[in-house]
Parts: structure tokens; C-alpha cells; sequence
């Protein structure tokens, strides 16, 4: 029988059920999700499989890998997995796995709305017709055409982003530390230049890199301080990319046109965060929900599955981040 932890908030009975449809009943499953971390210790000593939380609170430490000595693999339920100590499973031989490419059109889509009720001042149209006030002239939406989208980060929801923003007739640049090819520059119709020339530029500008220690604060005051004042910034990578003390101050003194913010340094967010006395019809807050649509969810959960079973029959499993 194989033992299964998991360190997500899934029903056990739920998990039973999804791997029985895939005709593997022989396993025991528990739910760790609220352990204590020397609990998670002595769970992974005899378990051959880790399902790793989606929440980022339930840490994967090398305490915690040490003792995973029959752990196969640690599959995360999700796009992030920086709450896992990576280079102590690598030390101890656990392969991680996450679901990349699972949330990828719902993070799209996301960035996109976001976008779009941001220029069409979308909240304050509804906010003021829904009181009986009818300020036509005050709503003063603007228009995707012509203006300048700028991507931090250009992996695979920055092109899906972009390959969307292409019927709008925009303008768009990238910078990411890995340039792609001039062929696929010509296909998303995408320039690339430095951060700073992307920053300037932006009237959009939307964050989809990774969170690394070089991208901790990328998005600094510094940077903030070369935005157009109607420039908007849409975050859907990780809070800690950007300055959120700085972001806050730029938006109060009306040195940025909007933000629309779905990640945070803090999450659950902290009712100290000083984002949330910028709270307005041009600031936009989301749960950490932008990738988790209906279908997405869907996807994540399969994948989660079925690469635990594709180790179970000794195959590779997919993305492997180690």
C-alpha cells in the first residue's frame, strides 16, 4: 500500500476517489494540511508520495526532506512551489513536479480583464449608475488601441497574454532574462528591450516572472518612479515583486493611473498592508485568484494524479522543476 500526504487542503475521500478512477484503490491517504511541522516530519518518514500545499503554507523544509528517506516524488498542486526547499530534495534524490501550464489561460485572461477595467473605469461606471447617477462625461474609458503594453517576465503566460493582446493593435515590449527567438518576436509581434525602457514605456504594464532572489523587489521605487502617470500595473507573478510601500505611496499621489493587484508579500493579505488604503475604483484587489478558474482547477488536480501515478508505473513524470 502506498502512503500518500498531503499537505493541501484536499478531502481525503476526494483524493481516494480521483486516483480509484485511474484504477489505483491500494493507497492510504492523509490529510497534513493543518500539521504541525514536526507532524509533517513524522508523516513523510513512511510515505512514498507528497502532495504539497497549494495555500504556500505548509512548508517542504529539508528537516521535512531528510526525513521523506521513501518519498518518490512531491508533486505541487500548483504553478509556484517556493515554499519547497528545492536543493534539500535534490540533496536527498525527491524529484518536485509542479503543474506549469495548468492556469496559463486563466492567468491570461485575467491580466487581460484586469486591463481592460482599469482603462474603461469600469467600477466607477457601475458604482455611480447603480446609485441613480448618470455621469456619462466622468467615466472617460480609454481605448487598448495604440497604446504600449510592457511585459516583466515573458514565459508561458506572458506569450498567452500576448498572443491574446495582438487582435487589440497595441504596441508590446518584453524584457525576461532569457530573450526568445527572433522568429517568435515576429509571431507575438513583441520587441524586447531593458527593464527600464519597458517600465518607461508602459501605459499596461503586467508582471508574470517568477519569484527568484534577483526578482524580489524588481518592480523597486525606483523603478516606479519612471511610470507614466497614467500608466497602470497588473500583477499576477508574486507580491514580493514589487515594492508595495512604494506602489501604495505612487498611487496616492496620483503618480500611477491604477493597479490591479492579485498577489501579495502577505497572503492571506495583512489588514497592515499599506495597499489597502488605496483602495478605489482604479485599484483593483483579487484573492490569488487569477489562476484559478473553474477549469484550471480542473487541470491542476489531474496533473497532480496522474504524474503521481505516472511514477507509481516507473515513468517521468511532467515538468519536473529539479
Amino acid at each position: 500500500m502506498e502512503k500518500i500526504v498531503s499537505l493541501s487542503p484536499l478531502p481525503v475521500e476526494l483524493l481516494r476517489e480521483l486516483f480509484k478512477m485511474h484504477g489505483v484503490e491500494d493507497i492510504k491517504v492523509v490529510d497534513a494540511s493543518n500539521f504541525e511541522i514536526g507532524q509533517i516530519v513524522e508523516a513523510v518518514k513512511d510515505a512514498g508520495y507528497i502532495i504539497g500545499d497549494y495555500r504556500f503554507q505548509q512548508r517542504i523544509t529539508r528537516d521535512v526532506a531528510q526525513a521523506a528517506k521513501q518519498v518518490k516524488l512531491i508533486q505541487q498542486p500548483s504553478v509556484g512551489y517556493q515554499h519547497i526547499d528545492i536543493s534539500a530534495c535534490r540533496d536527498v534524490g525527491i524529484k518536485v513536479a509542479n503543474t506549469a501550464g495548468a492556469n496559463t489561460i486563466a492567468v491570461a485572461e485575467h491580466t487581460i480583464m484586469a486591463a481592460l477595467c482599469l482603462l474603461k473605469n469600469i467600477f466607477f461606471a457601475v458604482r455611480t449608475t447603480a446609485a441613480g447617477e448618470w455621469r456619462q462625461m466622468e467615466v472617460r474609458p480609454v481605448e487598448l488601441f495604440n497604446k504600449t503594453w510592457g511585459f516583466i517576465g515573458f514565459g508561458r503566460i506572458g506569450r498567452a497574454v500576448a498572443e491574446r493582446l495582438t487582435t487589440f493593435g497595441m504596441h508590446m515590449l518584453y524584457y525576461d532574462i532569457s530573450r526568445i527567438t527572433a522568429e517568435e518576436e515576429q509571431r507575438f509581434q513583441i520587441t524586447f528591450t531593458e527593464l527600464n525602457d519597458v517600465v518607461k514605456s508602459a501605459d499596461i504594464l503586467s508582471l508574470h516572472c517568477p519569484l527568484t532572489e534577483d526578482t524580489v523587489g524588481l518592480l523597486s521605487r525606483d523603478k516606479i518612479a519612471l511610470m507614466k502617470p497614467s500608466a497602470v500595473v497588473i500583477n499576477v507573478a508574486r507580491g514580493e515583486v514589487v515594492d508595495e510601500q512604494a506602489l501604495s505611496e505612487a498611487l496616492r499621489d496620483g503618480k500611477l493611473g491604477g493597479a490591479a493587484l492579485d498577489v501579495f508579500t502577505v497572503e492571506p493579505i495583512d489588514s497592515a498592508n499599506p495597499l489597502l488604503a488605496m483602495a478605489s475604483d482604479k485599484v483593483i484587489f483579487s484573492p490569488h485568484v487569477a489562476g484559478v478558474s473553474i477549469e484550471a482547477q480542473g487541470r491542476i488536480i489531474t496533473t497532480t494524479i496522474t504524474n503521481i501515478i505516472k511514477v507509481m508505473k516507473g515513468q517521468i513524470p511532467e515538468s519536473l522543476v529539479n
